[in-house]
C-alpha cells in the first residue's frame, strides 16, 4: 500500500502542484513570521544586554502605599559611591524631548523620542565620537543616528522641546549608545545633569542612580553591600543581569503583538488552504474510484486505502513544508529589509532560524495535509466495490443531505443566536468572548450549508449569463453540478471576504464616530496637546492665551483624588470659558463650574449616587479636603468625562502642574492663518500638536486607513491560497469533462466558446462567495458596532458601499483570473482524443 500510495503521488505531480502551492504558502508564512520576529526579538535582546554592560545595579526611589519612600538626592548618591565594592555611582533623570529636523519637522516618534543626562566628561553609557560634552543650558548632545538622519553637526543649532516653550540649544557633540528605543528610529538627546533636573523637573534629585562594581565584586555581592549601607526598604536594587532580562522580556512581550497578528493571517491562510487540500483529495479520490474499488475487490481493507490516502497526503506534507520552511527563512530576511526600509531601524544581528520555527512549520504543513485528506479518504474506504465500479455511488444520497443541511441550520441559528445574545451585554470586554464563539459557529453553519445555498444564489445569475448563449448555460449548469465542490471552492474566498468587509464596516464605523464626536462636543476651533502624549507646561496655556485672535481658552488639567473611598480623577478648567468651547448634553442641573461648583458625567455621578445639589468631599494630592457641589450631571463621551471643576479650586492643590490639553477659540475660526499665529506664539515647537477638527478627524481617518491597509495586506496570502483553489478545482473539472468538452467541440461550440464556459464558471463561482462573505462581513460588521457603540455613543453602522463594490470588483477578477489556465486548456483539447477518454 505505501509503493501504491508513493506511486499515485508520482502519477498525479501536476494535479498535486496546487495542493503544495497552498501549504508551501501557509507554511512559508508561519514559518517567515516566526524568523522574522525571533531574529528581531534575538538583536534587541543582544543591543539591550550591550547597553547593560556598565551597569551593575540600579536604584530607583521604592513606593509603598503610592507614596515615595525616599529622594535619590546628591547626598544618597554620596553615600552609595562610598559604599565598599563601588567603583562609580551615576545619577540619571530623562523624559520626553522633541527634536526638530532641519525642516522644523518632529524626529522620531513620540515616547521613542527621549532625553536625559550626561554625567561628566566621560560617562561610560554615552560615548563621544565628536565635540565634547554639554555645558549649561546652552549646549545638548545627540546621539549619532539622529544626527546621520537630520544632518546635524557639532556646532549647530537645534530647536528642541521638553513640555512645550522651545529651546535653541548648540550641538557640542556626537555620541554612540545602544539604547533600544534609538535602534527602533527614536532619538536621544543629552543634557548636562543640572538642566536635565531642570527641564524634566526634578531638581535636586535623579530618577535612577547607576552603580559599577569594583573589579572582582559580583553583582549579587555588590547588592548586598548597598543594602547595609542604605536604609533598609527605602530604594528598589535591580541587577544589571535583572535590567537585561527585563528589558529581554519586555520586547519579546512587544513583539507579542506583532507576532500574533501575523500568525493569525499565517492561520487564515492554512485554514482557507484545507479546502482546497480537501477539495483536491475529494476530486482525487473521485478520479481513482475504480482504482481503489479494486484495491478492495483484490484484498484490501476499508483501513489500507484510507491509509495509502493518508500516506499520498503526508507526503505531500512533508514536500510543502519543507519547500514552505526554505520560503519562509527568505520571507523572514526580506520581511525585515522590508520593515528597515520603512524607517523601523532593528538593530544589527544574524538571521535566527530556531528549532521551533522548524519544528512548527514541519508539524502545521504535514499535519494541515494529512487532516484535510482523513474525510475524502475514508469517505472513499467506505463505498461498495461493485458500486464503485459502477459509479452508481456519485450522486449524494437524499438522506444525507438532509441531514447536512439540518445540522448546518441548527449550527447557523445557534451562533446567530450568541452573537445577538453577546451585542445586548453590557459588559463589552465580557461579550467579546461570546461573540467570538457565535461568529465561528456562524461560520462553520454556513459552510455546511453552502451547497443548499449555491443552487438558488447561481440560478438568480441565469438571467446575466443568458446574455452569453451557449457558454453561459452551460456554465451555470456545471458551476451547480457539483454543489458540494463549488461551496468548497466558494468558502474559501468567503472566509478572506467575510473577514476583510467585517473589519472595514467596523473600522470606518469607528472612524465616523471620533470624527462626529469631536465635531458635535467640541466648539473650540483648536486642541492643543503634546505630540508625544505627555503634559503640557502652563506656560503653554499663557502663550496661547496671548496671540492675537484669540477669544476665549481653557486647559484641560487632570489631577487625583479620592471621594468617598474610591480614587476619581478631578479636571481643572476656566469654568468661565470651558461652556463656550464644548457642547455637552446636560440631562441634570446647568454646566455651570465655578469657585466649588462642580459638573460630573453620568457614569461617576450613577456610582455615587449624586444629582444636581448633591454636594461630596475630595480628598486632594496634598491631602487636603475640599467640599463640592454638583451643579450638573452631562453625557459623558471618550474625550470629556470625569469631575469638572474651575483651576482656581485646584491649582492651590497640586505642586507640578501640567495640562493634558488646551481648547482654543479664534474670533475668526480655523484657517490657516489662526492656525499659524497659535504655532508662532509656540515657536513653532516640535513637541506640540495645534489641531483644528479636521485634523483631528484626519488624524484619526489615516490611522485607521493604516490598520486597514495592514489588514489587507496580511489577509491577502487567504485570498491568494482561494484563487489556488478556484483554479484547481476549475482544472479537475476540465480534466473530468474532457469527454464532455471534446463531445461540445464535435457538435459545433468553438474554442472561443469553451473558453468562455470556463470562465463565466470561474466567475459564478467567486462572485458566490464574494456575495456570501459581504453579507457575513456585513453582519460581524454591525453586530462588532453594536459593542462598540455602548462605549462610544456617537457610533452608527455605517455601510461602505464604495468599498463594497471594490470588492466584489476583486472578486469578478479573481474569477477571471484564476480561469485562465483551465479555460486554455479546455480549448485545446483535441476532440476526437476527449471523446474516446475515460
Amino acid at each position: 500500500m505505501f509503493r501504491t500510495a508513493l506511486r499515485n503521488v508520482l502519477a498525479h505531480r501536476a494535479r498535486l502542484l496546487m495542493t503544495v502551492l497552498a501549504v508551501l504558502l501557509g507554511v512559508a508564512f508561519v514559518s517567515g513570521t516566526l524568523v522574522f520576529t525571533d531574529t528581531v526579538s534575538a538583536a534587541y535582546e543582544k543591543s539591550s544586554a550591550k547597553g547593560f554592560d556598565d551597569v551593575d545595579v540600579s536604584l530607583t526611589p521604592a513606593w509603598k502605599d503610592g507614596e515615595e519612600q525616599t529622594e535619590l538626592t546628591p547626598a544618597l548618591l554620596g553615600r552609595v559611591a562610598k559604599t565598599d565594592g563601588v567603583a562609580s555611582a551615576v545619577g540619571g533623570v530623562g523624559g520626553f524631548t522633541a527634536l526638530a529636523d532641519r525642516n522644523g519637522d518632529p524626529v522620531g516618534d513620540g515616547w521613542q523620542v527621549r532625553g536625559a543626562n550626561y554625567w561628566g566628561t566621560d560617562d561610560p553609557r554615552y560615548p563621544l565620537t565628536e565635540g565634547h560634552a554639554p555645558e549649561g543650558g546652552g549646549e545638548v548632545a545627540l546621539d549619532a543616528a539622529t544626527a546621520e538622519r537630520t544632518g546635524y553637526r557639532v556646532g549647530d543649532t537645534v530647536r528642541l522641546s521638553v513640555d512645550g516653550p522651545v529651546l535653541t540649544p548648540t550641538v557640542s557633540g556626537i555620541f554612540t549608545t545602544d539604547d533600544g528605543t534609538v535602534a527602533a528610529g527614536g532619538s536621544l538627546t543629552l543634557f548636562d545633569t543640572a538642566t536635565a533636573q531642570r527641564l524634566f523637573g526634578t531638581t535636586g534629585r535623579y530618577d535612577e542612580i547607576i552603580v559599577t562594581a569594583d573589579p572582582g565584586v559580583g553583582q549579587s555581592a555588590l547588592t548586598a553591600a548597598l543594602r547595609k549601607a542604605l536604609p533598609e526598604d527605602t530604594v528598589e536594587m535591580t541587577t544589571g543581569a535583572e535590567l537585561a532580562a527585563d528589558q529581554a522580556e519586555a520586547t519579546a512581550s512587544s513583539m507579542d503583538s506583532l507576532k500574533q497578528t501575523l500568525l493569525v493571517a499565517a492561520g487564515l491562510s492554512l485554514f482557507v488552504g484545507t479546502f482546497l487540500i480537501a477539495n483536491t483529495f475529494t476530486m482525487l479520490v473521485a478520479q481513482r474510484t475504480k482504482e481503489l474499488a479494486l484495491m478492495r475487490a483484490v484484498g484490501a481493507s476499508r483501513r489500507q486505502v484510507t491509509r495509502s490516502v493518508l500516506i499520498e497526503a503526508f507526503v505531500v506534507g512533508v514536500i510543502a513544508s519543507v519547500t514552505g520552511l526554505l520560503a519562509g527563512i527568505g520571507i523572514g530576511a526580506g520581511l525585515r529589509a522590508l520593515m528597515d526600509s520603512f524607517g523601523a531601524n532593528f538593530p544589527d544581528g544574524p538571521l535566527v532560524v530556531g528549532g521551533g520555527t522548524v519544528g512548527a512549520a514541519l508539524a502545521v504543513g504535514v499535519l494541515v495535509t494529512m487532516l484535510a485528506a482523513w474525510l475524502p479518504g475514508r469517505r472513499a474506504a467506505k463505498i461498495p466495490p461493485v458500486a464503485a465500479m459502477n459509479s452508481v455511488h456519485a450522486a449524494p444520497t437524499t438522506r444525507s443531505l438532509v441531514l447536512r443541511n439540518t445540522i448546518g441550520s441548527l449550527v447557523t441559528a445557534a451562533g446567530v443566536a450568541v452573537v445577538l445574545a453577546a451585542t445586548t451585554m453590557d459588559d463589552a470586554t465580557g461579550a467579546q468572548a461570546p461573540m467570538g464563539l457565535g461568529a465561528g459557529l456562524v461560520v462553520i453553519g454556513v459552510f455546511v450549508l453552502t451547497p443548499l445555498l449555491s443552487r438558488p444564489l447561481i440560478a438568480a445569475a441565469a438571467p446575466v449569463l443568458r446574455v452569453f448563449g451557449v457558454s453561459g448555460k452551460l456554465a451555470r449548469q456545471n458551476a451547480v453540478r457539483n454543489p458540494r465542490r463549488t461551496a468548497a471552492t466558494a468558502s474559501a474566498l468567503m472566509i478572506g471576504l467575510t473577514l476583510i468587509t467585517g473589519m472595514t464596516v467596523a473600522a470606518i464605523g469607528v472612524q465616523q464616530a471620533i470624527g462626529r464626536m469631536a465635531s458635535d462636543s467640541v466648539r473650540a476651533d483648536y486642541v492643543v496637546s503634546m505630540a508625544g502624549g505627555g503634559v503640557l507646561s502652563p506656560d503653554v496655556e499663557e502663550k496661547l492665551a496671548g496671540a492675537d485672535g484669540v477669544t476665549a481658552i481653557s486647559p484641560m488639567r487632570n489631577a487625583y483624588s479620592t471621594v468617598d473611598g474610591r480614587d476619581e480623577y478631578l479636571t481643572g478648567v476656566t469654568g468661565s470659558a470651558f461652556g463656550k468651547l464644548t457642547d455637552l448634553p446636560v440631562t441634570d442641573g446647568a454646566f455651570t463650574i465655578g469657585g466649588t461648583r462642580v459638573v460630573v458625567d453620568e457614569d461617576t455621578a450613577g456610582r455615587h449616587g449624586w444629582r444636581a445639589g448633591s454636594t461630596f468631599t475630595a480628598v486632594h494630592e496634598d491631602d487636603a479636603r475640599q467640599k463640592l457641589t454638583v451643579a450638573g450631571v452631562y453625557e459623558p463621551n471618550e474625550m470629556f468625562r470625569g469631575i469638572m471643576l474651575d483651576l482656581a479650586a485646584l491649582a492651590p492643590h497640586q505642586d507640578e502642574p501640567g495640562d493634558m490639553q488646551v481648547l482654543v477659540k479664534t474670533a475668526d475660526g480655523a484657517s490657516g492663518a489662526a492656525k499659524d499665529g497659535l504655532e508662532k506664539a509656540l515657536g513653532d515647537s516640535p513637541a506640540v500638536a495645534v489641531q483644528d477638527k479636521q485634523d483631528i478627524s484626519e488624524e484619526i481617518a489615516g490611522m485607521v486607513t493604516m490598520m486597514l491597509n495592514i489588514l489587507y495586506g496580511l489577509l491577502a496570502m487567504a485570498v491568494i491560497v482561494a484563487v489556488l483553489g478556484v483554479v484547481n478545482t476549475l482544472a479537475m473539472s476540465v480534466f473530468e469533462r474532457s469527454q464532455e468538452i471534446g463531445m461540445l467541440r464535435a457538435i459545433g461550440l468553438d474554442r472561443a466558446g469553451v473558453k468562455r464556459m470556463v470562465r463565466l464558471e470561474s466567475l459564478v463561482i467567486s462572485l458566490f462567495g464574494a456575495v456570501l462573505g459581504i453579507g457575513l462581513g456585513v453582519f460581524f460588521g454591525w453586530a462588532a458596532g453594536e459593542l462598540v457603540g455602548s462605549r462610544l455613543t456617537t457610533y452608527e453602522l455605517v455601510l461602505p458601499w464604495g468599498r463594497i463594490a471594490v470588492f466584489l470588483a476583486l472578486a469578478a477578477v479573481v474569477g477571471v483570473l484564476a480561469a485562465l489556465w483551465p479555460a486554455r486548456r479546455a480549448a485545446r483539447l483535441d476532440m476526437l482524443s476527449a471523446i474516446k477518454a475515460e
